[in-house]
């Protein structure tokens, strides 16, 4: 992953495939957008144009369906997304305590990405796990039951 637009030869050889792969059959966008952000991290404005152009589609419509779903994202993530739920179950059992934890170990604010691109912290409003409250979700893996102390442990684990 890489800040700004720079996107390498390599990058732009394997969004073209995505591109060929989907543009002839009906309702390819999504599953182009998320092959390419799987490819690039992210879905800079340059790579949006050319999604457009390749499956005949106006940028509008492009940006349209990259904003609605939260799943798409036009700036940079780093490798692993920790995301701590906010949700009130979680809440009331002290996640406010577990992001602000996150945040002092990471040197991030909620929402921004560490200088070795190696994580991004986000807080979201609800993972639906409320019997595991507080949650921290590292990627693809929940962790349940988490105290301030178990979020560094595994912090820990991911670096």
């Amino acid at each position: 992953m890489r800040w700004a637009d720079e996107i390498s030869r390599e990058e732009w050889e394997k969004i073209d495939f995505v591109i060929n792969k989907y543009k002839s059959r009906h309702g390819a966008l999504i599953p182009t957008l998320k092959e390419v952000q799987d490819i690039c991290g992210y879905l800079p404005k340059n790579v949006q144009h050319r999604i457009a152009d390749g499956l005949h589609l106006p940028s509008s419509q492009v940006f349209g369906v990259i904003s609605f779903y939260a799943f798409f994202t036009t700036v940079p993530r780093g490798k692993h997304i920790i995301r701590v739920c906010m949700g009130t179950a979680c809440y009331v059992r002290g996640s406010k305590e577990i992001l602000d934890t996150l945040r002092r170990e990471l040197g991030v604010d909620v929402g921004g990405i560490t200088k070795d691109r190696k994580f991004s912290l986000e807080a979201v409003r609800c993972v639906g796990a409320c019997g595991l409250a507080p949650v921290v979700v590292v990627g693809q893996d929940t962790h349940g039951m988490v105290t301030p102390g178990r979020a560094v442990q595994i912090l820990g684990d991911y670096k």
